[in-house]
């Protein structure tokens, strides 16, 4: 980034040069008025003779010296060089995303997708939407899994984020599924819980996204009691109509299962943190909890830009003394003037 410190020098710059243009007008009115000194009857023998290159580079002194007073008003503005540095005052909140893979989330009643789709679309455009808060990812079904620590690249958590699959298509190295489907929500707080536990941000936020009823792991609200213990807030996101639903089997077959969602536990979780409980039971409510979400849950960081400006006009200046001592050397060597 480059600006002038004192623009108003290069008044000077156009002054000279209105000046220079009315000398050179009125020296030309001035020669175009006086009458010849002396009469030739023919005038074409001192056309035709050459001038060497003395007289062509004539003016050589007067260009140096113009150019070294424009370089010295140049450096009297005081060019400076500077690169914009950003300083954040605060800090951002922590924020553990803890996403339901039960099987019951491979559900098709989310067009165009199931609901495992559906919902790593919609985080990541919360995620995309935040600028300075760690955010980690937990994964829960009948156990839980840490998927991205606390961090700020949010490139790679994203990257994470589409890596998250169906507990059902999770499999062993000798690819067999590893039957851990189930529905622990009090296991998925409590790792997110964990993640949080040493935090020193000024808020620790979990929202947690499930379809089903808890039926493994511990009591979610004994977790969530602990939750509120350690000031973390959480947001709970019921997902999905209840009663029958379409899933796909392993062959790609569409049965119908029984979905249930228990959302007095989501309320109670909610209630007992200090958070909020929302149902989504479409992709347009689920995009509007998070967008909701991000609303509600904002650090109060303050942005402020400076540069430190670096002067470099001081090689102009040493240009501009060596054009000046240049121009003195040939006035008084090549091109000495005679009296």
């Amino acid at each position: 980034m480059l600006r002038l410190a004192h623009p108003w020098a290069l008044l000077i710059l156009l002054a000279g040069v209105g000046v220079l243009l009315i000398h050179l007008r009125a020296r030309r009115a001035s020669l175009a008025g006086m009458p010849p000194a002396l009469r030739y009857s023919d005038v074409r023998l001192a056309d035709q003779g050459k001038g060497t290159w003395r007289a062509r580079l004539r003016v050589l002194p007067d260009v140096l010296r113009l150019i070294a007073w424009t370089v010295l008003v140049l450096a009297l503005a005081r060019p400076q060089m500077g690169e914009a540095r950003e300083v954040l005052r605060g800090r951002g909140l922590d924020i553990v995303l803890a996403l339901d893979i039960s099987s019951s989330m491979g559900a098709l009643d989310f067009q165009p997708d199931n609901r495992l789709a559906v919902a790593k679309q919609v985080i990541g455009d919360f995620i995309t939407r935040r600028e300075f808060d760690r955010i980690g990812l937990v994964v829960f079904a009948r156990d839980a899994f840490h998927r991205a620590p606390l961090t700020l690249d949010y490139d790679v958590l994203e990257n994470l984020l589409d890596g998250v699959q169906l507990v059902a298509d999770i499999t062993d190295a000798a690819g067999l599924p590893l039957l851990l489907d189930g529905t622990a929500i009090g296991d998925g707080l409590l790792s997110a819980g964990a993640m949080l536990r040493a935090s020193d941000a000024p808020s620790k936020v979990v929202i947690l996204l499930t379809d089903g009823e808890n039926n493994a792991g511990p009591d979610p609200l004994l977790v969530a009691e602990a939750a509120a213990a350690l000031g973390i807030r959480v947001y709970t996101v019921g997902m999905g109509r209840t009663g029958e639903i379409p899933v796909p089997d392993q062959d790609g077959t569409i049965v119908y299962i029984q979905s249930e969602l228990n959302e007095e536990t989501l309320q109670r979780i909610a209630a007992l943190t200090g958070g909020a409980y929302f149902r989504a039971e479409d992709s347009a409510g689920l995009a509007a909890t998070y967008a909701e979400i991000d609303r509600l849950e904002r650090a109060p960081v303050e942005r402020r830009v400076y540069v430190p400006w670096q002067d470099i006009g001081w090689p102009l200046v040493w240009l501009a003394l060596g054009l000046l001592l240049g121009e003195r050397v040939l006035r008084l060597t090549l091109f000495q003037a005679v009296p």
